[in-house]
């Protein structure tokens, strides 16, 4: 509340507003839910507010996105693994509160989404300058936690990973989740005809809201047969592994590339490589955090463009549900029981603001 009478106040100065901002903001604790033990629910806790180091800015953290890899990494089962305690949270819409020597591009008083492995879930978070991309104005902070993860996701893999091209076919399994509904959205404005695969009719409705063409149910419908009726996938997005993976490996055209982005189903599928050989089909290894470690311009470029595309209204992030920070781990409980059919958000700070 201080922090907006000061920009009130202050008018279109905005040098002074924003040292008055970090001024005023500077506290000394702040709360953290952090995970004390791997597989157990995260406690909250009272910890200093930590301070940028060279190159990093600290953020006042608004909301904060939930993932599928935050439960891995709870359980210690994810590639990254951070010894507790430490705080959930990869994705974070915040306000730059302090910035440390060598930062460039960012000044107090921003509003930017920043990316991490964890961390997030805490009042303050400290983020190097090259993890934090600055929002639109027009962009709500509960759309900003939820957003870069899985849209990035799905569009640097059509686009950068599979060359999706205008008329092919893309099925997108776990169509109704959190990544896969973006891939139909993205799929749709790159000219793809989509194939959504999901279960149920509540899920079903979703996908087609999002603008896939043919839906078909999981829990009923045989998917290597459906899809080959429709004509076979030339691309396949899959955040479920499993048997979908088998049998969308069957129904692929020649010459498809399938991308394994997640393992919601919890099975890691074996790939037969004579039905690679066969049909020349082309299994694409995916790990969208990875580029900030050696390619940052490629999640860069992209959120640039998918801020565009937000800005026209083509891009519409669905959040399913919004809890309160102290209700963080109802949040996680409702995405690991698989319920969410959409994005999961939990409340920091000011999420209005």
């Amino acid at each position: 509340m201080l922090s907006r009478w000061i920009m009130r106040g202050f008018g279109g100065n905005c040098d002074a507003r924003r040292k008055l901002i970090g001024i005023f903001t500077m506290a000394k604790t702040m709360r953290s839910m952090q995970i004390t033990e791997l597989g157990r629910p995260a406690e909250m806790r009272e910890l200093p507010v930590p301070a940028p180091g060279d190159r990093e800015v600290l953020l006042r953290i608004l909301a904060v996105g939930a993932n599928f890899a935050d439960l891995l990494i709870a359980k210690g089962a994810y590639q990254v693994k951070p010894e507790p305690p430490f705080a959930l949270g990869m994705e974070a819409c915040g306000i730059v509160d302090r910035v440390g020597a060598g930062v460039e591009n960012l000044s107090v008083g921003q509003r930017v989404v920043a990316f991490g492995s964890h961390g997030a879930l805490s009042e303050f978070a400290c983020y190097p300058e090259s993890s934090c991309t600055a929002i639109p104005d027009s962009m709500a902070a509960r759309h900003a936690a939820c957003f870069q993860i899985a849209y990035g996701t799905s569009h640097v893999a059509l686009e950068h990973r599979a060359r999706l091209k205008s008329g092919e076919r893309l099925l997108v399994l776990g169509a109704a989740g959190g990544v896969g509904r973006t891939a139909i959205e993205i799929g749709r404005l790159m000219g793809a005809e989509v194939i959504a695969a999901a279960r149920g009719a509540e899920k079903l409705a979703i996908a087609e809201q999002a603008g896939a063409q043919h839906l078909l149910d999981t829990a009923t419908a045989d998917i290597r047969v459906e899809v080959k009726r429709l004509g076979g996938a030339d691309v396949v997005y899959d955040p479920v592994g499993g048997d979908l993976f088998k049998a969308a490996l069957r129904a692929a055209n020649p010459d498809g590339r399938l991308i394994p982005v997640g393992f919601a189903s919890g099975e890691i599928p074996n790939i037969p490589a004579n039905i690679l050989l066969v049909k020349n089909l082309t299994v694409i290894g995916f790990f969208w955090g990875g580029y900030f470690n050696y390619k940052p311009s490629i999640p860069a470029g992209s959120m640039q463009k998918l801020f565009a595309w937000y800005e026209d209204g083509q891009l519409k992030p669905h959040i399913c549900a919004v809890f309160e920070f102290e209700k963080a781990n109802r949040a996680f409980e409702k995405l690991g029981n698989r319920t969410a059919t959409g994005r999961i958000v939990i409340d920091v700070g000011e999420a209005n603001s």
